[in-house]
């Protein structure tokens, strides 16, 4: 079943995992920068920092905090001082204990999952490291499926932790990751322990960006000779619309896979455009399942609205996701937050919204969803939405 059919078109496929971390970012200097400055501080004295980095999808928030963390952990071993990072990805764990015991087993693999308050796992995780005499860095990945569903608690006692600590010890810093603001979530308290100030945007990246990208990635993952530059330059195309550099990787491991069934020894332009629609496919469902309740419910109305035709109305669109809410529980919210949604859509890629023109009459906007079948769309959302907990 396993027996080889020819040399493989990779020689290090790790390299493609949303895991890797390469050992230099891609156009990310000027963010590394930034929090190379905020944590500064922390390196270099006892000092805690918090940080909130916000961006799109694939805008590369997560790659790079974690090559900062594990930049910072080398530079303090070298002048002898011990810092360490977790990450906790917060759409997995996203109550306040399931996120502690997360950081926990991060010293304490076999720590038992229940029995334990939350007070006493942080009096736990407390001793550990004053133990160890360590300073933790915290990355919150998709902070705000974890403050939406579970509050802003964790945030308050996490960023007080060193007050009840021996020798006043600064043991733990704070990152935030996420698509869009968290600072609405976050309680008074809870506020005012993160500075405003310490924000770091990941904009989209480019096509020129992403073909340094997917020729970096294709560079450690790749036998040399497989791919050529016009195949790098379709991949940075292909993803451009996105600007999305998980796309444009995936899209790379697509292809290979696809080179390897063929027993190609090269990954040609045919074997891209296959790869492109296969990982449309699965780029778009990680899109709906990252989107907040409500983007999903704005998104079912208009997909809802667009059957049997190209086109919806702003009108129409607000008419069925209020029908939507009721269908499932939630209070609609105002017109100008349902205004919101759609901007939010529109720059995600998710719909086409645009003026109307002639023929329409009254100022409106016309909306459509130009890249996947609504019927699949509804089925799909319909399904997320019953399983998230509203």
């Amino acid at each position: 079943m396993f027996e080889s059919h020819g040399r493989s078109v990779f020689k290090n496929r790790l390299a493609l995992s949303f895991d890797f971390v390469p050992p230099k970012l891609v156009h990310r200097d000027a963010q590394l920068k930034r929090l190379t400055t905020f944590f500064r501080p922390v390196a270099e004295g006892n000092s805690s920092q918090t940080a909130f980095l916000f961006g799109t999808v694939g805008s590369g928030k997560t790659v790079t905090a974690k090559r900062f963390c594990i930049d910072i952990k080398e530079h303090s071993q070298k002048s002898g001082k011990a810092i360490d990072f977790v990450i906790v990805n917060c759409r997995q764990r996203n109550s306040e204990a399931a996120a502690i015991l997360h950081i926990i087993n991060h010293f304490q693999p076999n720590f038992p999952d229940r029995g334990f308050s939350i007070t006493e796992m942080m009096e736990i995780l407390r001793k550990d490291l004053e133990k160890r005499k360590l300073h933790l860095v915290i990355i919150l990945d998709e902070a705000d499926v974890l403050l939406r569903k579970s509050g802003s608690d964790i945030i308050y006692r996490l960023s007080r932790f060193s007050e009840e600590g021996m020798e006043g010890r600064q043991l733990v810093s704070i990152i935030l990751i996420s698509q869009r603001d968290v600072f609405n979530l976050l309680d008074a308290a809870s506020a005012s322990t993160f500075k405003r100030s310490n924000m770091v945007e990941f904009g989209k990246y480019s096509v020129s960006e992403l073909a340094d990208i997917a020729r970096q990635r294709a560079g450690l993952a790749l036998h040399d000779g497989t791919i050529d530059d016009d195949s790098i330059r379709l991949i940075a195309d292909a993803s451009a619309e996105f600007g999305d550099a998980r796309f444009a990787i995936e899209i790379i491991e697509k292809a290979g896979m696809l080179a390897d069934e063929e027993r190609s020894e090269t990954i040609s332009p045919e074997h891209v455009r296959a790869a492109k629609a296969e990982a449309f496919n699965s780029i778009t469902e990680s899109k709906l399942v990252s989107l907040e309740p409500h983007l999903k419910i704005t998104l079912l109305a208009i997909s809802r609205s667009l059957k049997n035709k190209a086109y919806t109305t702003t009108g129409e669109a607000e008419e069925s996701y209020r029908i939507a809410c009721e269908e499932f529980g939630e209070k609609p919210r105002a017109h100008t937050a349902f205004w919101g949604y759609l901007k939010d859509l529109d720059d995600a890629g998710m719909i086409s919204a645009h003026k109307s023109g002639e023929g329409v009459p009254g100022k409106t906007s016309i909306i459509t969803i130009p890249d996947m079948p609504v019927k699949i769309l509804e089925e799909k959302l319909t399904q997320l939405i019953g399983d998230d907990d509203l």
